[in-house]
């Protein structure tokens, strides 16, 4: 969870990191503890946008170092928290790009 000063928590999973970093990039009215992991992210889950896709793209890219290269790309990784995690526990395992 978000620590007080707004922090991430080391003890917290990744679902929680990424739930938190959605809320924190959108200034969303919710916790992060209301977003499940498999709730659709657009449409008739938390009903995101495609600026909020935009955000969420960045903020991965700050938080997480992962980079979401396209709109197909981003399409099937944004869809939930649990496929985002995916992606990102993905790129970890393929490693740094370029290498």
């Amino acid at each position: 969870m978000l620590t007080q000063a707004g922090h991430l928590d080391a003890q917290d999973t990744l679902e929680d990191q990424v739930k938190a970093a959605i809320v924190r990039c959108l200034r969303m009215p919710i916790g992060p503890s209301d977003i499940q992991d498999d709730m659709l992210l657009f449409g008739d889950g938390l009903g995101l946008d495609s600026i909020d896709a935009l955000e969420i793209v960045l903020e991965l890219q700050r938080s997480f170092a992962v980079v979401v290269t396209d709109e197909q790309m981003g399409q099937r990784v944004l869809r939930s928290v649990r496929t985002i995690v995916d992606f990102i526990e993905a790129s970890r395992r393929a490693g740094p790009a370029g290498a």
